[in-house]
């Protein structure tokens, strides 16, 4: 027996008219579907894969599993459900690292009256799908799932995120991926930031020049002593200045490059946002200038830049550092930004850093990107905390045991000793769990742990149980992503008065 679309506050909004074709989402007793009803006549891009159904107006409704085929037959016949380039937007990526978050994060879209912000439902580090076991595809069609469900009918993205060589680019060309972030903090050189002159020549001139385009001399002549005038001050960078910067970041420039003419050699259509965020130090203003400066030199077009501003931008906690400060910084990254470009800002590890938004998007005025990702993992623990206390204190107390070695990878300053215990805390009390500093961190960087935790016998001592519990409750899920998200997403919103 089918059931028809609920409707209402459900969750299966969609019904989608397109080319004399509907296509909408139900389910049977045991999964959910995707019914196709179009004349016999009709012929898709990618043919559907499922039970075709004779009716009585000479149309087939066709019942087809969810499965990766399908999601391409739809992203191909339903055209806003194929990621495209999103331009100058104000943009927001909803990082989903178990795949089921797309829902809850539309609904907050709708909630916040923030519509007009370019969404990014699938976006995914290498990194992540590493530790979660998903795939650039799979990320893809979760997330095209998700937008359909509920009814999205505008333009999206998808994230290739901190891509680091041309083999992770390869993957997500393959998967036809919208947006590229290339990531080549690998070659960044922090010792630059503590280097004497000495040091900074010698490292000038080991840099690949070839690969640069140009000699350490190009340094002085391009930039050194030479005045940028910006909107409300003047960038004048000194040769010691250019030399730390070239030093830092030289190779790193050369690989951005490299990277960006591997993509032009594909057939994808994309955009290409660069990340300096995780580096050991701020980037400087005369770092920002020179690094742009030489990507426009080389050829490299970019729609966004992430800079590492100064304070701290940790996983799943508030901006830690001098608001008035951050300010100060950003103001003038955003001037650069519209002096160089424009492009946009881009702020990693945005997951709640809910002091710096207004203040981004006034400064930046509104040529901002907002990344989040993990937060939307932590609200799927809330909820299991909610209706499921007893597995949330297994997952929490497992955590712990991996915190020291997990948090190696990630900008975390929790502790141990200062998060609650889970088994001190009530059913009623637990929940608040998620609620305080040191446990989100604790809980946020371990999810590769916990996702690949094995009992004796090889089987998921988590994963499986919670994915079916989320499943099972993916209204109550929803539900605190959209409070959760309302909360990111109204300092971006058109109607905000900034």
């Amino acid at each position: 027996m089918i059931e028809l679309p609920s409707g209402g506050a459900g969750l299966h909004s969609s019904h989608v008219q397109h080319n004399d074709a509907t296509f909408w989402m139900t389910q049977d007793a045991h999964r959910k579907l995707l019914a196709v009803r179009a004349p016999t006549t009709h012929h898709f891009p990618i043919p559907f894969d499922g039970e075709p159904r004779a009716l009585n107006d000479n149309r087939v409704l066709t019942l087809c599993p969810l499965t990766a085929h399908n999601a391409r037959a739809l992203r191909a016949a339903v055209p806003w459900l194929k990621p495209v380039r999103l331009g100058l937007q104000t943009s927001a990526g909803f990082g989903d690292r178990l795949g089921l978050a797309t829902v809850g994060h539309i609904r907050a879209l709708r909630a916040a009256r923030a519509e007009n912000l370019a969404p990014i439902f699938a976006q995914q580090s290498i990194r992540e799908n590493a530790r979660t076991g998903r795939t650039p595809p799979g990320v893809l069609d979760d997330a095209t799932w998700g937008a359909f469900q509920a009814g999205w009918k505008s333009a999206v993205g998808a994230d290739a995120d901190h891509l680091k060589t041309t083999d992770d680019l390869d993957a997500c060309v393959a998967a036809e991926y919208s947006f590229y972030t290339i990531d080549p903090g690998e070659y960044v050189n922090s010792a630059a930031d503590r280097a004497s002159a000495t040091e900074l020549r010698h490292f000038v001139d080991l840099l690949p020049w070839q690969e640069l385009e140009g000699t350490p001399r190009d340094l002085a002549t391009r930039y050194a002593g030479k005045t940028v005038r910006l909107e409300t001050r003047n960038l004048k960078p000194e040769t010691d200045d250019l030399l730390r910067a070239a030093a830092k970041y030289g190779r790193a420039l050369a690989h951005v490059a490299k990277m960006y003419r591997h993509l032009t050699s594909t057939s994808v259509e994309f955009e290409l946002e660069v990340s300096v965020d995780e580096t050991e130090t701020p980037t400087t203003h005369v770092e920002h200038y020179y690094f742009a400066s030489e990507l426009k030199r080389l050829g490299v077009p970019f729609i966004s830049l992430a800079p590492r501003y100064s304070g701290r931008f940790e996983k799943g906690v508030d901006y830690i550092g001098d608001l008035d400060a951050f300010e100060r910084d950003l103001a003038v990254h955003a001037e650069i930004a519209r002096c160089l470009g424009p492009y946009k800002l881009s702020l990693h590890s945005g997951s709640d850093k809910f002091s710096v938004y207004e203040i981004a998007m006034r400064q930046a005025r509104g040529l901002v990107h907002l990344k989040t990702a993990g937060t939307s993992y932590l609200e799927a623990l809330r909820t299991v905390a909610q209706i499921e206390p007893e597995l949330l204190r297994a997952i929490y107390a497992f955590a712990r045991e991996h915190y020291a070695a997990d948090r190696a990878t990630y900008h975390v300053s929790a502790q141990l000793a200062r998060a609650p215990l889970g088994d001190a805390l009530s059913d009623a009390d637990l929940p608040a769990l998620l609620n305080q500093f040191d446990a989100r961190q604790i809980l946020h960087v371990t999810y590769g742990s916990v996702l690949n935790a094995r009992d004796a016998t090889g089987k998921a001592r988590f994963k499986e149980e919670m994915m079916a519990f989320l499943r099972a409750n993916e209204d109550a899920y929803a539900a605190n992503l959209e409070k959760h998200f309302v909360r990111h997403l109204k300092p971006f919103a058109a109607n905000n008065p900034l």
